[in-house]
């Protein structure tokens, strides 16, 4: 590897957002890593293919989106634009496993998080340092500023809505109540562009049975120290919720399950209008669905691939995906449902599937899970799922059947 050498740029010249112009150069590649054949097949076939009695039903909207594709292929064109450089990736670029080992391939390290801090001090001005599809917070956007090296801005659009939204709410003295996992990439970031201002909170909550907890407590049925007991983590260091329910603007995780952020944020103005008054809610209370489209299109076209339902639905994604378990929850509650983490998960010589259980979490090993006879099968990916793999989970599919994938046509 050639020596490197210093940045003497000015520092605003080594802030991108928007790649390097260098599309064309790594389209081959990533078409390469990522394309599918068999996934086109299906798209010509009217998203419907039969084989034998083997019916795959692939919904319209699946797979990668344009943040992730925007995400990685910024980190591709970061490691062709700088070769002779050390890259460093804050986190994973998505939420893949073959995709982020992909990138260690190429020669991007990875760091993670210990307790949900990043340790920078390998990073050197030399350095190139790529920031993920989920964000970071302000803190880590500061460090890596004062270090002087380049930084290759990767966050998705509908992220940075979220952080717009949340700001307003912080600006005028509004708690942000936040539909999402507090533990998440992208939910801490959003909490750090609130925490930017001077008295500004936030609460997390995980799903509607929390939202219900805040509902009460606005209802003057909580109790305080329990409730800051149990939120410790997912709130503000100064949250007061006698305090900081007073006034309330809800966003969530773009990757939520869309439908249960609407009805939270509709339970929480409901309270505040049963509670104090439907004036004193217009005045106090605000709302947005901040869910991005791609997620949006996502659920949707689940929902109508639902509507006859297959007799099995298998769903694509990293284990970590939350927009893929949301994906997952959905597909469970009308019909058996495999959530598979990639195509390996699928074992056609012993006819088992390996797949995490949308109920409970628990991974574990099904025999025998297409049955016999005709069978249709449902299939989605969360958004940051490439199309060779589920190009690839479709193929094993038909293989568990002992069709032939190379014959698919």
């Amino acid at each position: 590897m050639s020596t490197r050498f210093p940045i003497m740029a000015p520092p605003e010249s080594t802030y991108f957002r928007k790649g390097f112009g260098l599309k064309q150069d790594v389209e081959a590649t990533l078409s390469a890593d990522y394309a599918g054949q068999v996934v086109d097949l299906l798209r010509a076939r009217d998203y419907q293919l039969t084989v034998d009695g083997v019916t795959v039903l692939l919904a319209r909207e699946f797979g990668f989106c344009y943040g992730v594709e925007r995400a990685v292929e910024y980190a591709y064109q970061t490691r062709h634009k700088f070769p002779d450089r050390r890259v460093f990736l804050v986190g994973e670029i998505i939420h893949n496993p073959h995709v982020n080992a992909r990138l260690r391939d190429m020669g991007i390290e990875i760091l993670m998080p210990t307790d949900g801090a990043f340790d920078y001090s390998v990073i050197s001005a030399d350095d190139v340092v790529i920031l993920p599809a989920f964000g970071v917070s302000i803190t880590d956007f500061q460090t890596l500023r004062e270090k002087g090296c380049v930084v290759v801005d990767t966050t998705c659009g509908s992220v940075l809505n979220v952080w717009k939204r949340v700001e307003a709410y912080a600006r005028d003295g509004f708690t942000a109540l936040i539909h999402g996992k507090y533990y998440h990439e992208e939910t801490r970031a959003t909490v750090s562009q609130v925490e930017k201002f001077p008295g500004g909170t936030c609460l997390v909550v995980r799903n509607m049975d929390e939202a219900h907890d805040v509902t009460e407590y606005i209802a003057g049925h909580g109790d305080r120290a329990a409730f800051v007991a149990k939120y410790g983590k997912a709130a503000s260091a100064h949250f007061d919720p006698d305090v900081h329910l007073a006034r309330v603007g809800v966003a969530n995780q773009t990757t939520m399950l869309a439908r249960e952020s609407l009805a939270i944020g509709e339970v929480v103005g409901t309270a505040m209008a049963a509670s104090k008054g439907e004036a004193y809610r217009r005045e106090n209370f605000r709302t947005f669905d901040t869910i991005c489209s791609a997620t949006q299109d996502r659920q949707d076209a689940v929902n109508a691939l639902l509507r006859e339902p297959p007799d099995v639905m298998l769903v694509v994604g990293g284990y970590n995906s939350s927009n893929t378990l949301s994906l997952a929850a959905m597909c469970a509650e009308k019909v058996r449902t495999f959530h598979v983490e990639d195509a390996l998960c699928i074992d056609p010589a012993q006819g088992t599937i390996r797949a995490r259980d949308p109920g409970t979490g628990i991974e574990g090993e099904t025999a025998g899970w297409l049955g016999r006879g005709p069978v249709r099968v449902g299939l989605t990916a969360g958004a940051s799922t490439p199309n060779n793999k589920i190009g690839d989970a479709i193929a094993r599919v038909f293989a568990t059947r002992g069709i032939d994938p190379t014959a698919l046509r």
